[in-house]
């Protein structure tokens, strides 16, 4: 997760220099009560108490994408349903070659 567009912009970068069309962005659009609902390490109660600072979305800020390559939208989807599109969109866009044996 890179919650900084400007970091988003350099790993984009740095990776279409070494692999053309092999960076794909890709936005998990999380409301902050979606994040906090489905949090198992409790991390978001930690931080609004103070004990994990320069959180994102809490203590600092998160700067969602300008344009990015696929959007999953946590508000609309369960969790089930979000990973079966985001595996649907890997699939299509990044060629798999499996391993050989023998």
């Amino acid at each position: 997760m890179s919650p900084y567009q400007s970091d988003r912009d350099r790993a984009r970068a740095a990776t279409e220099r070494l692999v053309p069309g092999g960076f794909h962005e890709i936005y998990v659009a999380a409301d902050l009560a979606t994040c906090e609902e489905r949090d198992p390490k409790g991390l978001y109660k930690k931080a609004r108490a103070g004990e994990i600072t320069d959180f994102t979305g809490i203590s600092s800020p998160y700067e969602a994408p300008r344009d990015p390559d696929f959007v999953v939208d946590t508000g609309e989807l369960s969790i089930e349903q979000g990973v079966e599109r985001l595996l649907e969109f890997c699939r299509s866009r990044i060629a798999f070659d499996p391993p050989k044996r023998g």
